[in-house]
């Protein structure tokens, strides 16, 4: 696993972790200390008689306890600061990273998951480099201090107690085999009951509107009842394990209690030493006793960096494919030469073909499924075409920086989003643009006198999702923030659909009024919204089928003469054909 966000989180908070490190260590020698105080309490002043070394003893002990408490602090705070800063660190390092992505990475993948790895899997890394890394280096310490204290104690017990201590890691490193697998499970299993509960909230409404709460908590049963199956088989496997860790641990102290207090009886050794060297043994063994949670424990920050890992390795969106061309102005003409797409070897785009000036209108017409939103998803490079060109003022747009392409495109999709935030920052989106632009886009599209009259106006928050809103009003939201972005190439995908009628004839006057040097790029069912434009394309399973200006296809007597019979009707037909 290649995770340089790790490795650079790391080096950039490595004083911290040097510093916790080096209080722990200060920390742990000052308790190699008292086991040797305890051994003259004993030996010196209960069996000697030296009652007179008792308050220089115990001195000794307070000082220690002392200074292992302000140690301790320190060493915690510093732990927790490190490993608090490195996934901060990692987390924004993801959330960048994502950014740069392309669609067709979120379009395989779920909310959920993403979710689960921006919290739980990082907070996994934060919990081991925050504790258990440290946690294991002063096992460490304690083990070889107290073993080479140990040694020089007396050798042959030793050598005994140590020969029980590689059966002790074999048996944890068996677990450790077996309990990554079912971390495994349990985090992709988290996953999916994370994505349950996040598509059961966020769709309540439709949940609620076709009575399906009994099916939607059936859902999630199935789902938390897999995540209670695994969790039981972590269990069992720790459960399999554990013991037979706890007895050989505590067999070691006994045999040092046992075999220790024959020498006492033989007078080989005090019973101060023995009372010590049954603490140093305990140094020993305890490093030992939490192998297997430390294994867990790192086996599960190992699993949740090869997922992270696995994000890190998602290749982003290429800035320029060829040579790159710096565009000193856009102007904003548009054009599509043999353009096609494929999508999962099937192609949703194939021959497309126009010629769209700056300041005109192209109308795009289609049945759902025709490939109308997959041709402006082009235009801004969210996808590549397979075939083709795309020129954006006659240079290919493969050849523009994405920044810069993307800044002359603004896009008001069909389903809008909106942040929680306040209408404002909806409108903006951080940028900074005068009031008198969003009161003008405001107005334009129609949403100036609602937002108004909003408990406190512009600085109103919306819900999440624009919860609280109707679906015309976020429309117009999404509209003035397209606006009031001022780029040279407008795209309004099916936009109008939310809209009365009135508000749609409103809304149209005043964008050509008010922006009608703009390119623009509209995607419409209703032919109120395209009969305007300079060019219409009726779009069928990918290919162009008919195109021209309205009355060019009225004429044609194809599907835009059909679309309109339906919409409009015979009567009104005639109508404009007398008129015509």
């Amino acid at each position: 696993m290649d995770l340089e966000s790790l490795r650079r989180g790391i080096r950039k908070n490595l004083v911290f972790f040097v510093l916790s490190i080096l209080f722990s260590i200060l920390a742990l020698s000052l308790d190699m200390f008292n086991p040797r105080i305890v051994q003259e309490i004993i030996d010196g002043v209960i069996i000697g008689g030296r009652m007179e070394d008792l308050s220089r003893l115990l001195l000794f002990l307070s000082i220690i306890t002392l200074s292992r408490v302000l140690l301790g602090y320190g060493r915690g705070y510093f732990m927790d600061l490190g490993g608090s800063a490195l996934a901060s660190d990692i987390r924004v390092d993801l959330l960048k990273h994502l950014q740069t992505l392309p669609l067709s990475f979120f379009d395989q993948i779920n909310t959920g998951e993403l979710m689960s790895r921006i919290k739980e899997d990082i907070d996994n890394v934060w919990f081991t480099f925050g504790f258990a890394l440290m946690f294991f280096v002063e096992q460490v310490f304690y083990f070889i201090i107290a073993g080479i204290i140990l040694f020089g104690i007396n050798r042959e017990l030793t050598l005994l107690i140590v020969l029980l201590l590689p059966i002790i890691g074999y048996i944890a490193y068996k677990l450790e085999v077996r309990i990554d697998k079912v971390y495994g499970e349990i985090s992709d299993q988290g996953v999916r009951l994370n994505t349950t509960a996040q598509e059961d909230i966020a769709g309540i409404r439709v949940v609620k509107s076709f009575g399906r709460e009994r099916h939607e908590i059936e859902k999630f049963f199935r789902e938390n009842h897999r995540n209670y199956e695994l969790n039981v088989k972590q269990a069992k496997t720790l459960a399999s394990y554990g013991p037979w860790m706890d007895f050989l641990t505590n067999i070691s102290i006994a045999i040092a209690i046992t075999i220790g207090g024959l020498f006492v009886i033989r007078e080989t050794m005090s019973v101060g030493t023995l009372v010590a060297f049954s603490t140093y043994v305990s140094m020993l063994v305890w490093p030992m006793r939490m192998l297997g949670w430390l294994i867990n424990a790192l086996s599960q920050c190992r699993a949740s960096l090869k997922k992270i890992d696995r994000f890190f390795k998602e290749k982003p969106e290429r800035e320029v494919i060829g040579n790159p061309v710096m565009l000193k102005e856009i102007r904003g003409n548009v054009s599509f030469r043999d353009v096609s797409f494929k999508y999962k070897d099937e192609y949703v785009l194939k021959n497309i073909n126009f010629e769209l000036k700056e300041g005109k209108t192209l109308a795009i017409m289609g049945t759902t499924g025709s490939g109308k939103t997959t041709l402006i998803n082009l235009i801004g490079r969210f996808y590549e075409p397979w075939e083709g060109e795309i020129l954006l003022d006659g240079v290919d747009i493969k050849n523009i920086s994405l920044e810069v392409l993307r800044s002359a495109i603004s896009y008001v999709p069909q389903d809008v989003f909106l942040f929680s935030d306040t209408v404002l920052e909806n409108i903006r989106l951080g940028s900074q643009v005068p009031e008198e632009e969003i009161i003008k886009a405001l107005e334009t599209a129609r949403a100036y006198n609602f937002v108004m009259n909003l408990p406190e106006g512009l600085d109103t928050i919306v819900g999440e999702r624009g919860l609280g809103l109707s679906g015309g009003q976020k429309q117009r939201l999404s509209i003035a923030r397209a606006l009031v972005r001022r780029a040279r190439i407008l795209i309004l995908d099916d936009v109008t659909s939310s809209l009365d009628m009135e508000t749609e004839h409103y809304v149209q006057r005043a964008i050509e009024k008010h922006y009608g040097d703009f390119t623009k790029i509209i995607i419409a069912h209703r032919v109120s919204a395209v009969k305007n434009a300079d060019e219409i394309i009726i779009l069928e399973n990918g290919e162009i089928v008919e195109r021209g200006t309205h009355q060019e296809l009225l004429a044609l007597r194809g599907r835009y003469f059909d679309i309109y019979q339906e919409q409009y009707g015979k009567y009104i037909l005639d109508f404009e054909e007398e008129m015509v």
